[in-house]
């Protein structure tokens, strides 16, 4: 581990923070006005305006998940100073992605002293798909990236106490982030073990191991006040019954676990064009060193390979869904020891990083060939865009009507914060548009006209990469993988006609409208227009 002695003389974070800001809101300046996405519009918007609104640590427009409150205070302090709209929240990801990458910039000086491959893995980050869609996204993952990342350029520095208030932070931000200290306590526990009796002073004596140790388990005390105090004010400790059955409970079976490890290990070698530093490293790794450049410390990588593999296990067991972005954190680390080998093995290394940042450009902008969430890449710009046309449609047409929709859907119609409509559309719900679902939709008793149906995931037809038939049966049973049936289909199942479609890159949109009578339903309330300028 590098020593503050040994630390290396690095550029002013004031002079190397401005560069990567304005190169990031650069490139996520068209989507910048976007309306909120997915679990954004589900939870992470309304929680924090709920706590912009009242104050309210605990939110109240949705179910309380327990996540802790450290993003809703961020995204309220900016809403706070500019004014509450979709721009001023990518503005402030965009900027805690930068934060995040100056971690990276500093993390990787630590550990190589090469500024050229710290510029090279700021850059390869940046521009990761799963990295860059989550850089305008308000999800809770890219605070947790910034302040882990930064614990963990402190903690290769030495500086353990202020490391751990960064992963106090980190836990605060997301309660899954605790992983990380606890791997590298357990780490440090280990290397008490190996130890032999030395002076305290001494970085490797069994008592600075054991003082380590005990350091990184501090950010513990945090989130278990928070957790007190979820608890004393919903009587849930880690949130409502179903959220924790969902992320928790249902998802301890050996063989959830396996499956689950296998997809988290191709998602940090393979996932959105990964694959080509990984295997571009193991070549060079078949070669000789160039001159004197140096690897990273043997030390240094084996903590990044524990911390990589503990955070690879925690999120097989638990987690319901199999989202890339619980990993973000990771892929810096993955990318660092990629370029330093590069750099360590071959003279024309640059190559290999131009090479790895056009494959990162093309899965930003082209789909792979299997199954995968749309806020990977710039998919998730296509959900929203069709979203937003099929809403407009719905307003422009079917004002008064009641529409049939499902989440998130639901939630863009009927809450007009998120950015979709202006005064609030009434719903009827259902799960998705699988068989099973449109055919529960039929029993309704809400008077619904209009249906807004979509696709839920990616999933266009002949996938090469789809694994067959075995590996559906499995993502049905433990991931809750499903089949939406075709817009005309649904129509003519609940007696209907699709009268508006679109479809984008292996992603579609449908208006249906049905031939029953409903009731008035709009009020005066719901008819004032709803302005993002408002408080």
């Amino acid at each position: 581990m590098t020593s503050p002695q040994q630390s290396p003389r690095q550029p002013s974070p004031w002079l190397v923070f401005p560069a990567i800001f304005a190169a990031v809101l650069l490139a996520h300046l068209p989507l910048l006005r976007l309306p909120y996405y997915w679990d954004e519009a589900g939870y992470y918007i309304p929680a924090a305006y709920d706590f912009f609104r009242t104050g309210s640590l605990i939110p109240f427009s949705t179910l309380s998940n327990a996540h802790p409150p450290l993003p809703s205070l961020y995204l309220a302090l900016w809403w706070k100073i500019f004014t509450f709209a979709p721009w001023v929240t990518r503005v402030a990801i965009c900027a805690l992605s930068s934060v995040a990458l100056l971690a990276v910039y500093r993390l990787s000086i630590v550990t190589t002293r090469k500024p050229k491959v710290a510029c090279a893995t700021v850059a390869l980050t940046a521009l990761y798909p799963v990295w860059f869609a989550q850089s305008s996204l308000a999800h809770a993952d890219m605070f947790a990236a910034a302040a882990t990342l930064w614990a963990l350029a402190l903690f290769f520095e030495q500086r353990i106490w202020i490391a751990a208030v960064c992963f106090s932070l980190a836990a605060l931000a997301k309660e899954t982030s605790i992983v990380t200290p606890l791997a590298l306590a357990a780490w440090q526990i280990g290397m008490l073990v190996k130890s032999r009796p030395g002076p305290s002073t001494n970085p490797t004596s069994p008592r600075s191991h054991l003082t380590k140790a005990g350091i990184l388990l501090l950010p513990i005390v945090p989130l278990a006040c928070w957790y007190l105090y979820h608890w004393h004010r919903t009587g849930f400790v880690f949130g409502n019954p179903e959220y924790l059955r969902y992320n928790a409970t249902a998802t301890l079976t050996p063989l959830r676990v396996l499956v689950a490890f296998g997809h988290r290990v191709l998602h940090i070698t393979a996932h959105m064009n990964l694959f080509v530093p990984v295997l571009s490293m193991l070549a060079c790794m078949m070669l000789p060193p160039v001159d004197d450049r140096k690897r990273i410390s043997i030390s240094d990588q084996l903590q990044f390979y524990f911390v990589i593999l503990a955070n690879l296990l925690f999120f097989s067991v638990l987690g319901g869904a199999l989202l890339t972005r619980y990993l973000l954190p990771l892929y810096p680390l993955v990318l660092l020891v990629c370029v330093n080998t590069f750099y360590r093995r071959l003279r024309q290394w640059l190559y290999l990083v131009a090479l790895s940042a056009v494959a990162f450009l093309v899965g930003l902008f082209i789909n792979p060939p299997y199954r995968f969430a749309p806020e990977d890449n710039l998919a998730y710009r296509d959900v929203i865009l069709l979203h937003e046309a099929a809403i407009q449609e719905i307003e422009v047409h079917y004002p008064d009507a009641t529409v049939l929709s499902a989440w998130p859907a639901t939630d863009e119609l009927s809450k007009p914060e998120l950015g979709y409509v202006t005064k609030p559309i009434q719903v009827a719900t259902v799960d998705n548009f699988s068989l099973p679902q449109i055919e529960k939709a039929a029993q309704l008793t809400d008077p619904y006209t209009v249906g807004l149906v979509f696709s839920t995931k990616y999933d266009p037809p002949h996938l090469p990469l789809s694994l067959g038939r075995k590996n559906e049966r499995l993502d049905t049973r433990f991931f809750d993988f499903h089949r939406d049936l075709p817009p005309d289909m649904i129509a003519r199942r609940l007696g209907g006609k699709v009268v508006w479609r679109a479809d984008r890159q292996g992603q579609w949109a449908a208006v249906l409208h049905f031939d029953r009578p409903q009731e008035a339903m709009a009020t005066e309330r719901d008819r004032v227009p709803f302005h993002y300028n408002q408080p």
